[in-house]
């Protein structure tokens, strides 16, 4: 199990008038804007097809070519790549995968200012040991041995995960395994032979929405994009993809063609600083509520415990109101 702490969690204040200062957003619209985002990309395929090393090099050309993170659930098969082609990363192994761990280690590449992470896989989280299909079996216990109902407790450690990755303050990839199932495909000799062949990803139904890149890949290392916002690999098959010339490349640069826009660690500095108010926090949180960052995994700085910017933002306006009073 991971040694990184349990995440901190704003409860509820005494006093509801003030708690709804931050959950009662109002709904307001703006002039839309074309701003610079992060890569969150993930790749499915079956065992062999290629996932871990098109990741690395992926991340590799995201990254400019600096080290990264990975996070590791497949017993470090991805440390058997270190080096190659001058790749380099940090490895944060994992042997449980409860996806509230996910969201520590997470937390602690933040602090760290990893400008790329890569989960290797997402699977794990859903259906290894503690993962959320495991969340849900311990959690019926409580409703009398009814798996629906443990999904009261199940889909919002789930939904936390995902937030977690989707609000990283860098780029995320995510290898995630396929149902396999074997096809008879006529082979270049025209004979009939079975094919291991990628159905859905091994995750929560739909989670490939999630991302903005979408692909999948085969036993012949072959790549196809389901999905992308970036117009440059819509329907697009690559053979055997070079991951930093074929894919890094074209998709920094559309992630690139926008408007600068604030980096979290500026958030992050707001928050903590002596000078901050009740109302400035407020004003902060509904800041970085629009920009989508409320879930940002991020590090107490008093506990040293994971837990969300929006949270902390709010923990601390409240208690800088309560302390007014």
């Amino acid at each position: 199990m991971s040694q990184l702490g349990q995440p901190v969690r704003a409860g509820r204040q005494n006093q509801p008038s003030q708690t709804n200062e931050y959950d009662d957003s109002p709904f307001t619209f703006r002039p839309a804007t074309r701003d610079r985002v992060k890569a969150r990309m993930s790749i499915q395929g079956v065992a062999g097809s290629g996932k871990t090393w098109t990741a690395l090099n992926i991340a590799h050309g995201l990254n400019g070519g600096e080290r990264f993170a990975i996070i590791d659930t497949e017993r470090e098969s991805a440390s058997l790549y270190l080096g190659v082609n001058g790749i380099q990363f940090d490895s944060c192994p994992m042997h449980r995968y409860d996806p509230r761990d996910l969201v520590k280690a997470l937390a602690q590449a933040a602090k760290a200012g990893y400008g790329t992470v890569v989960v290797d896989s997402l699977s794990h989280f859903w259906k290894g040991t503690d993962g959320t299909l495991d969340q849900v079996e311990k959690a019926k216990a409580k409703y009398g041995g009814n798996s629906f109902a443990g999904w009261k407790d199940g889909t919002p450690i789930q939904n936390e995960m995902i937030d977690a990755l989707l609000s990283y303050p860098g780029h995320v990839i995510a290898t995630m395994r396929s149902h396999t199932e074997w096809v008879l495909q006529e082979n270049d000799r025209g004979r009939k032979e079975p094919v291991a062949v990628g159905m859905r990803a091994e995750q929560r139904k739909g989670v490939e929405y999630e991302f903005g890149v979408v692909a999948e890949m085969d036993v012949n290392n072959r790549l196809r994009f389901l999905k992308s916002r970036c117009p440059a690999f819509h329907q697009q098959v690559l053979e055997k993809p070079d991951g930093i010339r074929d894919i890094a490349k074209p998709f920094l640069d559309w992630l690139n063609d926008g408007t600068e826009t604030v980096d979290p660690a500026t958030y992050i500095d707001d928050a903590q600083s002596d000078t901050a108010t009740a109302d400035s926090l407020l004003a902060l949180y509904r800041e970085v509520e629009s920009r989508g960052l409320l879930a940002s995994p991020f590090m107490h700085p008093e506990t040293g415990q994971p837990t969300s910017l929006g949270a902390y933002i709010k923990e601390r306006g409240i208690a800088l109101k309560n302390a007014q009073q």
